[in-house]
């Protein structure tokens, strides 16, 4: 009985670890026959979980879906793993969630052994996160979201623009990107008939949601898409540098919300970055001390000679004599 019982506990690991299983798979990782996994499959049925199987060749076993969330089985990373993710998304950008959060955090704790409590506990002990500012994106809009980009169901909202102007956006959600604090969903624009990005706290979601729609392929894989509208799109000039520094060192001091960079060999990059005002750019970009080349726009290049001047005449004007 006891052998039998462990049996269904490594089937139910199993068939919670991958989507489908073959009847034959399943009697090689848990070393007994296809009937016995059959046999094996009828007992978790019975004990109310939703195992679907689907015959002939190609077919297999899944666990399906039910009425309430079974009992999850999960080994000692993965459990570490959740535990820091819980413990992040309590004090996270997404609002609403942080009180459910703790109370899963309590109960799984509850259950850790207790060499992975003091795993977690360790953890806790010297972590210390920074006050978080800024708008945060509430837990049910990240949901509608995420759902619609998944079941390819349109959208419609209200969207506030980063310069305040709002406008009514009809879109079809492709992919959900978290850069930094902020949340953005990649979606095809039906009124502009162009890819467009959207943060999400700047959006108020109009119900119901659809109809669908047959998904689009983007012009870019979503994450260099968004980065790339983040950084340079939504500004009057765009600058694009060749920095004189490996690209991790760039990186330390550039946030992926600041600017987008590509690699080019081991001791340069290329950073793209925008900005309302030419005055802006060459601030940014002088900020960080790295050496750099401007490729482009053009007029950067007068525009920071006139800069510089400006510059040697304040200095000049306290050299001695």
């Amino acid at each position: 009985m006891l052998e039998t019982s462990a049996r269904l506990l490594r089937l139910l690991s199993l068939l919670q670890a991958r989507q489908d299983w073959s009847g034959a798979e399943l009697a090689s990782r848990l070393e007994v026959d296809v009937r016995t996994v059959r046999r094996d499959v009828d007992r978790l049925r019975n004990l109310g979980y939703p195992v679907d199987a689907s015959p002939g060749v190609a077919g297999g076993y899944r666990l399906g879906v039910g009425a309430s969330l079974p009992p999850l089985l999960l080994d000692d990373e993965e459990a570490v793993a959740v535990a820091i993710s819980l413990r992040t998304a309590a004090a996270g950008s997404v609002a609403g969630i942080e009180e459910t959060s703790i109370q899963a955090l309590t109960k799984l704790e509850h259950m850790l052994p207790s060499r992975l409590r003091h795993r977690v506990s360790a953890l806790q002990a010297v972590v210390v996160h920074t006050p978080s500012y800024g708008p945060s994106v509430d837990a049910e809009v990240l949901a509608t979201v995420a759902g619609a980009c998944r079941e390819h169901m349109r959208l419609r909202f209200d969207y506030r623009a980063h310069n305040g102007s709002a406008s009514r956006r009809q879109v079809e959600p492709h992919s959900l990107v978290n850069i930094g604090r902020r949340w953005y969903v990649l979606g095809w624009d039906l009124d502009r008939t162009d890819w467009r990005t959207f943060r999400l706290d700047r959006l108020e979601l109009k119900t119901p949601t659809g109809p669908r729609f047959q998904p689009r392929t983007p012009p870019a894989d979503a994450a260099t898409f968004v980065s790339k509208g983040v950084t340079g799109r939504a500004y009057k000039f765009e600058g694009k540098f060749l920095m004189h520094a490996p690209i991790d060192q760039v990186a330390e001091k550039v946030t992926p919300t600041a600017g987008r960079l590509e690699p080019v060999d081991d001791s340069s990059c290329i950073l793209h970055a925008g900005a309302d005002s030419l005055l802006g750019i060459a601030v940014f970009i002088s900020m960080y001390g790295f050496e750099f080349e401007v490729l482009e726009p053009v007029e950067m290049v007068g525009y920071l000679r006139d800069h510089i001047a400006r510059m040697q005449r304040a200095v000049a004007r306290h050299d001695p004599a």
